[in-house]
């Protein structure tokens, strides 16, 4: 068979959605300044779909240190990889400051999250070496866990008795070959919004020789006394061997950052493919991230407004009746009942009648009977917000329950 008629064949599972759904519930366009309210399609919509967690996006000093980077350095300096020729005391001191604030030694910049967290994994391990991970991680690690050239034993999500398990097989294969285990998880897992367990996995170290990467892409900033994360948390952040974080959530930026012991982090520098052969981080988003740490460590009011809207949202969903499953962090989850063509129409129904735009999950990253509405409440939003929303979510769970949207024509369209 040619290989693009294979593709033409079969789209995938949200592909073969793409004709109906392209441009207004895959890759829409939000328009204006980025916000609580924004512009769909023209009108004005509550947005609960941007991971600005502290509302940094538009605050006036970090707009004013991005723009005086911009004008200052452009966005090539500096040129070239950076253990050729781009590394700067800026990038340096990013590091350090990063590396301080999460309680580690030493810490080393990335460009993106993604790239970053595949990179750790094939540099982190050997084909001698087996990886237990936790079976809801996020995609990134997936594809990270597929990269290893060894074997891989997943876990029952935040089940420590399915993690031992798998931490004596992998224990048992990893001294036949002479390897050692990595096990990875996630500080908050970023679609259930439960924390990762991670005082439980490092309870086992005192049974099983393992180091612990943990990927915090949602719990940095968010969580944790100072913003340090989930392992500040659950006062744990020893146990933590690697820790990761992106830029593109509490920092609203673009990078990311691993940080560990000083001679694990050295090593990496010197291993991670995706940063020996790509171009340095841009000196702008540096120094914007200079200022994003800055007012992440001297602004508690930032993390205190995050958390005055989760706890009333939250509440408030749940004194309504509402299923937001088992989320202890900001992500708020709201589970409902029904297929992909009903999500469509709700979906619809919300964005033109109510004027409020968020994230409906579907099939496949939840089950085919399953309705997600993904809310990020952010320090931005206001107590009003969270009011207009629980009306009009209650609204539509009485169309939903009713039928109503299973005999809608645009959910006929996702049913063929």
């Amino acid at each position: 068979m040619d290989l693009f008629e294979k593709i033409r064949a079969d789209r995938g599972p949200l592909g073969r959605h793409s004709d109906a759904s392209e441009g207004y519930f895959m890759f829409p366009k939000l328009e204006g300044e980025i916000g609580p309210h924004m512009k769909f399609k023209g009108k004005d919509v509550l947005n609960w779909s941007l991971n600005n967690y502290l509302g940094l996006a538009n605050h006036p000093e970090v707009r004013k240190a991005d723009t005086e980077a911009t004008q200052q350095y452009g966005l090539a300096y500096p040129m070239g990889a950076r253990m050729m020729s781009g590394n700067s005391d800026l990038h340096e001191q990013l590091e350090r400051e990063l590396a301080t604030f999460v309680g580690k030694e030493s810490s080393y910049l990335l460009n993106f999250g993604y790239q970053g967290i595949l990179s750790i994994i094939d540099a982190i391990v050997n084909r001698k070496d087996v990886i237990v991970y936790d079976a809801e991680s996020h995609a990134c690690i997936i594809d990270g866990v597929r990269l290893h050239m060894g074997k891989r034993f997943v876990y029952g999500h935040n089940d420590m008795e399915s993690l031992e398990k798998q931490l004596q097989r992998a224990t048992r294969l990893a001294n036949e070959q002479g390897g050692g285990v990595l096990v990875i998880t996630e500080g908050v897992f970023g679609m259930s919004g439960n924390q990762g367990n991670l005082k439980g996995v490092i309870e086992l170290k005192k049974k099983y020789d393992f180091r612990l990467l943990v990927d915090d892409a949602h719990g940095f900033g968010t969580m944790g006394k100072t913003g340090a994360g989930t392992a500040e948390e659950q006062d744990c952040t020893e146990g933590v061997d690697l820790y990761f974080s992106t830029f593109a959530k509490s920092m609203a930026s673009i990078g990311a950052f691993i940080a560990g012991d000083a001679d694990v982090i050295k090593f990496l520098k010197y291993n991670m493919r995706s940063q020996i052969f790509a171009k340095s981080l841009p000196m702008p988003l540096v120094v914007g991230a200079l200022k994003r740490l800055e007012l992440l460590r001297t602004r508690p009011e930032l993390k205190d407004n995050l958390w005055k809207i989760v706890n009333a949202m939250q509440g408030s969903l749940k004194a309504n009746g509402f299923n937001i499953g088992t989320t202890n962090s900001p992500v708020t989850p709201v589970l409902l009942s029904g297929g992909v063509g009903e999500a469509a129409a709700l979906s619809f129904d919300m964005r033109e009648n109510y004027n409020i735009f968020l994230s409906v999950v579907i099939y496949p990253v939840v089950p085919k009977d399953v309705i997600m509405l993904r809310v990020i409440p952010t320090a931005a939003h206001t107590l009003a917000d969270v009011e207009r929303t629980i009306a009009a979510f209650s609204s539509i769970q009485e169309k939903l329950s009713s039928g109503y949207y299973r005999t809608n024509e645009l959910a006929a369209q996702f049913q063929k």
